[in-house]
């Protein structure tokens, strides 16, 4: 039999191929309708097709003329499936051939089989989906295929997937990662990890979200979604943002405590060069505000984006804190206090900043409500390094700042300091005195009443048994003493600085109302 090539057929530019122009006619829909329109000629020249954008491209064409010139038959193979529909569907191979199905319906059945394909064979037809999304989500395959990928990877477990993971890495491709991944955490990863990184952000993005509806495990999908942004770092700075951001909202949809709080601050410096939507920028200062009680100081130093403001971007803290105290923080004592030692170690570093903001300052030492610390001691040690580096605050600016020191809960050693530190106004230092003083002498009293009404227990017992004063008596009573002479010296200073701010006051003739500001003295 003689074969006539009287077609000429361009495939999106891929490849030509010359062929038989009733041969592909007999079984193309879209063939014969081209044809028709085609003008009558004498000549003997081919006709000439171009087909852009043709789904399958020139592979998927191929098979389409192999089946054409095999009289409508050809191996359906699950490599193959998606392509031969693929190419059915756009070249609109509907006919049934030889009393049996179509080439669409042949192609959909070895699909309903999908649950017997090896794990390489569907990462094959995922791949194929993905080049041609659109027909493919359109048709429903795609679905399919992402189901049965998904149920794989929900009912095997790391331990038993062993012998799915040696076939699957045969479909693996390279990719430079040595600066990005860490090796430390590789025991890590799930089997499925390096198979899927060759998907693209879109589908990767459908196929998390299927596991997600499933409940599959969430730490582990937070590992793979981390893991995978490492491994796209390398690429386009716009493909890069696109990954991050679709990464972010996967990680957001997620339950908080299965994301890694390290892993949030890696994404926050890997976006500082990204231009970010906002709502998506919010989501991730949100994720890492609600945990930052679990972060180090060394996470919170980021540099400021303008260096003009400040060393540090200390704006972006306070966002996290607000965060933090929006997502239950202000009821959780415990993770209160830690963010609360986290916060007075930032402070001791970004106070000696001479170009941080007096504003900013305060903002930083009244984030927290006072129920975060038990001792203030660490906040005025930041006040007060501070105070020394911007030595030109007017009393005012000073007072604001100090107001945010619960002087209750300074230590004596803190309080002797403040009296004694000129950079602190007067009027903290009295009330630092005054703090010290009523908290002494409460404790005093508490004293007194143990002692008094331990001696009394002591008469009722029976006279003629002589108790000698046990250990502890004297270690009270010399603990009294001490707290006896403190007070002493407690009101000494408070009489001595009384003093003193008489004869401001004096000096002070043009402000009248500086005498009612000051703090009850010593009585």
């Amino acid at each position: 039999m003689k074969l006539s090539f009287d077609l000429e057929v361009d495939v999106n530019g891929e490849e030509i191929f010359f062929v038989d122009k009733e041969k592909l006619g007999s079984f193309s829909g879209k063939i014969n309708k081209l044809l028709s329109k085609a003008p009558v000629t004498s000549v003997t020249k081919p006709l000439k097709v171009i087909f852009n954008d043709l789904p399958g491209g020139a592979e998927a064409f191929e098979l389409l003329i192999r089946f054409c010139y095999n009289n409508g038959r050809i191996q359906i193979t699950p490599n193959n499936t998606c392509l031969l529909y693929f190419i059915a569907q756009s070249m609109e191979v509907t006919e049934e051939v030889h009393s049996s199905d179509s080439l669409i319906k042949q192609t959909e059945k070895v699909v309903e089989s999908i649950s017997y394909w090896s794990l390489p064979e569907v990462l094959i037809a995922l791949k194929q989906c993905q080049t041609y999304f659109q027909i493919s989500e359109s048709s429903g395959i795609l679905d399919k295929v992402i189901d049965s990928l998904v149920a794989r990877i929900t009912t095997a477990s790391d331990t038993s997937s062993s012998a799915c993971s040696p076939d699957s890495s045969l479909f693996r491709i390279s990719f430079d990662t040595k600066s990005n991944i860490s090796t430390k955490n590789s025991h890590r990863r799930a089997w499925w990890f390096d198979d899927l990184v060759i998907l693209s952000i879109e589908m990767i993005d459908r196929v998390i979200r299927r596991m997600i509806s499933l409940k599959q495990e969430h730490n582990k999908i937070s590992r793979f979604l981390f893991y995978y942004l490492k491994c796209k770092l390398s690429s386009s700075s716009d493909e890069k943002r696109m990954v991050t951001e679709t990464v972010i909202d996967l990680l957001y949809s997620l339950d908080k405590s299965s994301v890694s709080c390290k892993g949030l601050f890696d994404i926050l410096r890997i976006s500082s060069s990204q231009n970010l939507n906002g709502s998506c920028r919010e989501r991730l200062e949100n994720m890492i505000g609600s945990q930052i009680d679990q972060a180090t100081l060394d996470n919170l130093l980021i540099s400021s984006p303008t260096r003009t403001e400040s060393l540090y971007d200390v704006n972006i803290l306070l966002r996290f804190l607000r965060h933090f105290l929006a997502c239950g923080g202000r009821t959780a004592l415990a993770r209160l206090k830690k963010v609360a030692s986290l916060l007075d170690l930032y402070m001791a570093e970004v106070a000696p900043d001479v170009y941080l903001k007096h504003s900013k300052f305060v903002a930083l030492i009244t984030a927290l409500p006072d129920t975060a610390r038990d001792s203030h001691d660490s906040l005025y040690r930041a006040i007060d390094m501070y105070l020394v580096v911007h030595n030109r605050l007017t009393e005012e600016e000073k007072m604001k700042i100090c107001c945010s020191i619960n002087y209750a809960k300074l230590s004596l050693q803190s309080c002797k300091h403040l009296a004694q530190n000129p950079k602190f106004p007067p009027r903290t230092a009295v009330q630092a005195l005054l703090s010290q003083q009523s908290k002494l002498k409460g404790l005093l009293q508490e004293s007194n009443h143990f002692n008094s009404f331990d001696s009394e227990q002591k008469q009722s017992k029976d006279g003629d048994q002589k108790l000698d004063p046990s250990m502890e008596n004297e270690k009270l009573k010399a603990h009294l003493k001490g707290m006896q002479w403190r007070v002493m010296e407690l009101e000494k200073a408070c009489r001595k600085m009384q003093n003193q701010m008489a004869k401001m006051v004096k000096s002070k003739t043009s402000s009248p109302t500086c005498s009612r500001s000051l703090p009850r003295l010593c009585s």
